[in-house]
């Protein structure tokens, strides 16, 4: 059984960073795409950013682009985003997720198999 756990999440000031991270665990996920989403209250869940475990092909929302970045570790069994530059517009829970059975990253949520329970991020200006 796939377990996502997130973490790293927290308030920061705007123009801050933080890292969340994501252990994974319960498979072989070499043939996965990782994903980070959000959702603040009242909106529906975002795609963020996405990895492809095998090559590390990244992709992102470009409301993100230049000041996130997401990574895994393959060792490790982790995947991480980097979040700089923070912007109150930012805050949300933040959730990782896998999708085993897609060739190419998806930014739908519904094409992702597993989630993780989600970490708040608050960014105060």
């Amino acid at each position: 059984q796939v377990q996502l756990v997130e973490s790293g999440g927290g308030l920061v000031q705007a123009g801050g960073s933080l890292r969340l991270s994501c252990a994974a665990s319960g498979r072989t996920f070499s043939s996965y795409i990782m994903g980070w989403f959000r959702q603040a209250p009242g909106k529906e869940r975002e795609f963020v950013a996405a990895v492809t475990w095998s090559f590390g092909a990244t992709y992102y929302a470009d409301s993100v682009k230049g000041r996130f970045t997401i990574s895994r570790d393959n060792a490790k069994n982790m995947v991480y985003l980097q979040m700089n530059s923070l912007k109150p517009e930012d805050t949300a829970v933040y959730y990782c997720a896998a999708d085993r059975r897609s060739s190419y990253y998806s930014d739908i949520p519904h094409d992702y198999d597993y989630w993780g329970q989600g970490t708040q991020v608050t960014v105060s200006s």
